[in-house]
């Protein structure tokens, strides 16, 4: 319920490999895929969550949860691509993500 806290969600049916949702404002939560988007889901496609960033074992790409943006970029000419997002929204006590 804190500004800018994160959990990681893994549960079967929720997501490809799990989700992270964020607190992202006073009135918003953010609900982002727990694989990275640049690679096939596999066993080190699973990200790890430290505060606000969250980071891929494969390649050790970082993302923001709060833009879901890739922070470290290769400068290779190669396309990269951001976190995939779902639908939070906030009922009562209750955040319901959907896609």
């Amino acid at each position: 319920t804190n500004l800018g806290n994160a959990i990681y969600i893994d549960s079967p049916g929720i997501g490809t490999r799990g989700i992270f949702v964020i607190k992202s404002n006073f009135e918003q939560y953010r609900a982002i895929e727990a694989s990275c988007a640049n690679h096939l889901a596999n066993e080190c496609s699973t990200m790890s969550l430290k505060g606000q960033v969250v980071t891929c074992s494969c390649e050790a790409y970082e993302y923001s949860l709060f833009t879901g943006q890739l922070l470290n970029r290769p400068d290779d000419g190669k396309r990269y691509y951001d976190l995939l997002e779902y639908r939070a929204t906030q009922s009562g006590n209750v955040v319901v993500v959907t896609n």
